[in-house]
């Protein structure tokens, strides 16, 4: 009897453990997937709206998110906040410094961009408001080549003079980057060029400088991740056209395994 006695207690216990553990679990559960939703909202809206804002680079217009008190530090640390201020500029909403520092001004003019083009208000430059900022902000369309615009398969064009890059799939603008090309002694050939040689860590014999993520167009010339350029506005390359290594990755993740054509064009600047 004391035997059976003790084997109803253990399995009383056993039963009330595991009930308390279900009901610790059901009362856990709205905890580990409660989601900030606002009036109006379910959780499944705020999800899927936050899906949204996932940076993917290969998406097109594709960029990290950028906020308040992010900086560019050094061209390995680059947040985008110069890239962003300078679109700002051109967007009309900022008339700022651009300095490289996310402060208060900028938070201001991405909340009024955000508000002229209908998009959730938040001062923060999430991945919707940069795909609707870039092609916003891509400058000179009417100065584009047409075969950028009509070709098939990638094409990357590079406008010297407005220190841009853009880059087409089958004709259609897929993202845009601020870059800068050769200096007036050694500039970027202009013409057309395709993508001969790749080299992901490659690293120049001339200069002994890094050049992460090279596509080769034109002799040594070649698209690149720049251990230098901090501002695309300011200096020159040796002949390059200097990406920010984030960038010049992008570009790597989307074109590498594919056939790119180049054009270069412009006005030097």
């Amino acid at each position: 009897m004391e035997e059976r006695a003790r084997w109803v207690v253990a399995a009383s216990l056993a039963v009330g453990l595991a009930a308390g553990g279900l009901v610790a679990s059901a009362a856990a559960a709205p905890a580990a997937s409660s989601v900030s939703a606002a009036p109006g909202q379910t959780a499944l809206t705020v999800q899927a709206s936050a899906g949204r804002d996932v940076y993917k680079p290969r998406k097109r217009f594709a960029r990290e998110f950028t906020r308040r008190g992010d900086r560019d530090r050094s061209t390995s640390h680059i947040e985008h906040v110069r890239e962003l201020q300078y679109r700002l500029r051109w967007a009309g909403v900022y008339n700022g410094p651009v300095t490289g520092t996310f402060a208060h001004r900028t938070y201001r003019a991405v909340k009024r961009f955000q508000r002229r083009h209908h998009l959730e208000v938040t001062g923060k430059a999430n991945v919707r408001t940069w795909k609707k900022l870039i092609p916003k902000t891509v400058r000179g369309r009417g100065a584009i080549p047409p075969r950028c615009k009509r070709g098939r398969g990638w094409d990357i064009c590079y406008d010297r003079k407005r220190h841009q890059v853009t880059l087409w799939k089958s004709g259609k603008l897929w993202n845009s980057w601020l870059v800068r090309g050769g200096s007036s002694s050694h500039p970027t050939r202009v013409g057309r060029f395709k993508v001969f040689y790749r080299d992901k860590d490659h690293v120049s014999s001339l200069y002994d400088s890094p050049m992460p993520h090279s596509q080769f167009f034109s002799g040594g010339q070649a698209f690149h991740g720049s251990a230098l350029m901090m501002d695309p506005f300011v200096g020159h390359s040796h002949g390059c056209v200097n990406m920010y290594r984030e960038d010049a990755r992008q570009l790597w993740q989307l074109t590498a395994k594919h056939p790119l054509k180049v054009r270069v064009y412009g006005a030097w600047d």
